[in-house]
């Protein structure tokens, strides 16, 4: 299949060479030189402009990295998409940003399908990074093609806006799992409890998560948010905003939330 590809960045890189090891034809944005060499190296075609990505593709997939950059992009995008195509946005977001985007591209014969990831682009690599896709039944299944080239599960899971409501619940419980392991290894401090045995011991225990796993594999509590900081900062806040414009609040979360950035 013809593929558009904006954003092969940190996240994105791995997903144009999974997409190309599987016999997709890419064409990925690159902005100078240096970003079309890196992109010709994971087998894709680096085009210098987005309508350009987008020409003849029956999908176009955009990975940026804020809701804002979607937004900017993606109402000319969807003008330049040929009928019949499908617009994908991986970019963690506003489900109102997703419905917006949908509704201009109806207006083109352009179905929209938000599917943001969790997982890492080690997740990518191997091809089991989670995807929560959300549109009607055949753009998503029109996706899946394309998607199960990296990732596993593709997991419908409603109408356009879904896989963002999802997401955004996910993040929320992610941030917290985090903020609930360093209030516990603060406990453990105030319990005279050495931090990386308390942590080894807790992985083996009912108390095990993915959050408690990457944190005791780090080391320290201190030491994953530091690492994830910026990426956990990002979706806490997006969490936040997005909670607050679907006239919703995150209750009891919030104060492992803060837990999670101090």
């Amino acid at each position: 299949m013809h593929i558009g590809f904006i954003g092969a960045g940190r996240m994105g890189a791995p997903m144009v060479r999974r997409l190309t090891d599987a016999g997709h034809q890419v064409r990925a944005l690159g902005r100078d030189d240096e970003k079309r060499a890196a992109i010709a190296e994971l087998g894709a075609e680096p085009v210098d402009s987005a309508s350009a990505a987008v020409a003849d593709a029956g999908v176009t997939i955009v990975c940026v990295f804020t809701d804002d950059q979607v937004r900017e992009l993606c109402p000319d995008l969807i003008d330049e998409m040929p009928a019949g195509s499908v617009l994908v946005l991986h970019t963690t977001g506003s489900p109102r940003t997703a419905e917006a985007l949908a509704e201009r591209g109806a207006a083109r014969g352009i179905a929209v399908v938000d599917a943001p990831v969790s997982g890492g682009p080690h997740d990518i690599a191997a091809g089991t990074v989670t995807v929560f896709a959300g549109g009607d039944d055949d753009a998503v299944a029109r996706a899946r093609e394309v998607l199960t080239s990296y990732a596993d599960p593709v997991l419908h899971v409603g109408p356009v806006g879904a896989g963002q409501r999802v997401k955004l619940v996910n993040n929320a419980l992610f941030a917290a799992q985090i903020g609930a392991v360093a209030e516990g290894v603060r406990l453990g401090d105030r319990l005279g409890i050495d931090e990386a045995t308390l942590l080894t011991a807790l992985t083996h225990g009912s108390a095990a998560s993915r959050a408690l796993g990457g944190i005791a594999a780090t080391g320290s509590a201190d030491a994953f948010i530091a690492r994830v900081g910026e990426f956990i900062g990002k979706d806490v806040a997006v969490v936040r905003r997005t909670a607050s414009e679907l006239d919703s609040d995150l209750g009891r979360l919030e104060d492992l939330l803060d837990a999670a950035l101090k």
